[in-house]
């Protein structure tokens, strides 16, 4: 162990060509030797040379592959996840970065944004104008079908995974997406579709449908999976009056993409980080919460946060279309 009065003695040892560096992470006043032969902390974690080792393999075996992936790959090889079983691959690219800043690793140079490449390259605005006021300034508020294959739906994926906090990898399945802008064009937010969930308990005793009505029938419903007002829009009642804007079109759009009608509307709203006020104001139905239990979690080895599930109903009737 070193002082903080030996820094500059100990750092100067890279020019002899030991590595050498400090628990950055640490609010401790004692700094550790944290030569490559030994272990020492980044981000909470214990490495040592063959771990970074490892991770320069890695780059080098994938060039291809983005920052995003790399963190992804990292978490799931050390098995690095929260108390609730989240992959922590925000704190991996962490990790990554901070190595990267020490030298001890080169990272591939940053894409436009993260996530999967989706066609050419997406620009995002850098300094965008903070966008502020009463709704009315805005109006008319203009909701506008994303096509896909053009360059708005890559724009629209880009702006998803950098601002999104569930990131967006890209369109999979039946899916329906929307640009908000204001009356003069500017980009406001973004809203998907996509296709709902296989079987919620709640969702589905609300319905009140059976297993084989569930399955003859799910593709009737769709889940809101993404709603974004852009970090730098802070319109008050924005996200209402959207959403409502959104639902009274969207059984239309979807009819007319795929040829079968929706009848109900689902969404998950994560407790702890949402309180659901922008649904609850669209006048959304609350009924329930998820059990926190991922696909793949049936003996909960990989749990997932706790939601609330909101539900929209179409048309009146949709208990009768869904159970008949």
């Amino acid at each position: 162990m070193f002082s903080a009065s030996q820094r500059v003695r100990v750092r100067g040892a890279r020019a002899a060509g030991i590595f050498v560096d400090f628990c950055l992470d640490s609010n401790a006043t004692i700094c550790y030797d944290a030569r490559m032969d030994e272990v020492f902390q980044v981000q909470g974690r214990m490495l040592r040379r063959c771990d970074v080792e490892a991770i320069r393999d890695l780059i080098a075996r994938h060039p291809e592959w983005t920052r995003w992936r790399l963190s992804v790959e990292l978490a799931e090889r050390w098995d690095w996840r929260t108390t609730t079983g989240q992959l922590k691959d925000m704190a991996a690219r962490s990790l990554l970065l901070k190595l990267d800043a020490r030298g001890l690793i080169e990272l591939p140079p940053r894409r436009p944004w993260g996530g999967r490449v989706v066609g050419r390259a997406v620009e995002l605005p850098t300094r965008p104008e903070l966008i502020e006021g009463e709704l009315k300034s805005l109006r008319p508020v203009q909701v506008e079908l994303v096509q896909p294959g053009t360059d708005d739906a890559r724009r629209f994926s880009a702006y998803l995974a950098c601002y999104h906090y569930l990131g967006y990898r890209g369109p999979v399945g039946r899916n329906v997406g929307y640009w908000v802008r204001d009356a003069r064009g500017r980009e406001l937010g973004c809203v998907l579709f996509g296709a709902a969930a296989w079987r919620v308990r709640v969702r589905d005793e609300f319905i009140g449908w059976t297993d084989a009505q569930r399955r003859a029938r799910l593709q009737r419903l769709a889940n809101n999976s993404r709603f974004l007002i852009l970090p730098w829009v802070r319109v008050p009642h924005l996200g209402s009056h959207v959403l409502g804007r959104v639902m009274r079109r969207v059984r239309r759009d979807w009819y007319a993409k795929y040829g079968e009608p929706l009848d109900l509307v689902e969404t998950f709203v994560e407790r702890g980080r949402f309180a659901g006020t922008v649904y609850r104001a669209s006048n959304w139905t609350w009924v329930g919460v998820t059990q926190g239990r991922g696909r793949q979690g049936r003996q909960r080895e990989y749990s997932v946060p706790v939601k609330d599930v909101y539900v929209y109903p179409l048309v009146s009737d949709f208990r009768e279309r869904l159970c008949r």
